[in-house]
């Protein structure tokens, strides 16, 4: 089979796109072949060098597909089956061995694009939002990179639980976008401090919460945007890692909470992986909850994805199709 590997790590153009054998099929894997696979900027970790990983790798954590085959003792799948999954290592291929307990069944309702965008970035957002900071009616949140694909949803379910969204975003093209999906208000980091800006539109109070995927050009900042006792969520390296931090700095600050969650954590067994995915695609279902899906690449095209993603010349997700 074909699939997009990493012998040693560095920018876009260490990606290769080659021949490897198609993955064993052990007693409780699934054998998933893939129509669509979700890009993520993980990935882009992971092949930079920033997130270390055993070498050669196939990259990709999430995908959707028909059910090829299933092992022995498989018994929710079966041959022909639509399924998606995340969290597996491996999907920049045209095949994947998944294990049972990790593999979610695709609603008929649900293409396979979106089947494949929704799940890593939907479910991120809906940990976010519900378990790191569990967002109340009221609540004003600070949302970084608001027209990307987690800002896109992570927006959509702040307003859901009545919160109000103030989304950071770099063009007014994006600012229309995170209108779009719900933003009470939107600031061009590029032409505006935006922690000046959020100052003014909380009459000095500052926010709940500040979702920032963006790192170290944003961190402190955001941290300044906190009232007291406020929560600094800190999901992302967009920019950079954050690499010097005091931590006594937090309490003359307002007694604040800093976080830095990942999603291993908040998908660490069946009964929440369901949870989290069955209310994604149930909005999705209902139209409660739109993906932004424009950027799709041939799977021989990654590094090209790659380097779309990194310069923030995309908006909402992108996908590979094998």
């Amino acid at each position: 089979m074909k699939a997009v590997r990493v012998h040693s790590q560095g920018s876009p153009e260490v990606l290769i796109f080659e021949d490897i054998a198609t993955p064993a099929v052990l007693a409780n894997d699934v054998l998933v072949k893939i129509e669509a696979v979700g890009v993520n900027f993980i990935d882009t970790y992971q092949r930079s060098g920033l997130y270390k990983i055993p070498l050669p790798s196939t990259l990709g954590l999430e995908g959707a597909g028909i059910v090829d085959s299933v092992g022995e003792e498989v018994t929710r799948f079966r041959k022909g089956d639509r399924v998606a999954y995340t969290n597996i290592p491996g999907s920049y291929a045209e095949f994947a061995a998944v294990p049972e307990d990790k593999l979610l069944a695709l609603p008929e309702t649900v293409p396979f694009n979106e089947g494949a965008a929704i799940l890593l970035q939907g479910c991120t957002s809906h940990f976010l939002c519900h378990s790191t900071y569990p967002v109340k009616l009221g609540d004003i949140c600070l949302v970084h990179a608001a027209a990307g694909g987690v800002g896109l949803l992570l927006t959509q379910m702040i307003k859901m639980l009545g919160g109000t969204v103030i989304a950071t975003v770099s063009t007014p093209a994006k600012a229309a976008l995170a209108k779009a999906a719900g933003a009470d208000h939107t600031i061009l980091y590029t032409e505006t401090d935006f922690e000046e800006e959020v100052n003014a539109l909380t009459d000095g109070k500052g926010v709940n919460v500040a979702f920032d995927s963006v790192g170290k050009t944003t961190f402190e900042r955001s941290i300044n945007c906190l009232k007291p006792l406020g929560t600094m969520v800190l999901y992302g390296n967009a920019s950079g890692p954050v690499t010097q931090f005091n931590p006594g700095s937090l309490g003359p600050k307002g007694s604040l909470f800093l976080t830095r969650p990942t999603i291993f954590d908040y998908l660490s067994d069946r009964e929440t992986l369901e949870w989290r995915s069955g209310d994604l695609f149930r909005w999705i279902a209902q139209g409660k909850l739109k993906l932004r899906l424009e950027h799709c690449y041939p799977l021989s095209a990654a590094s090209s994805a790659h380097t779309a993603l990194e310069g923030r010349a995309t908006t909402g997700k992108i996908i590979l199709n094998p």
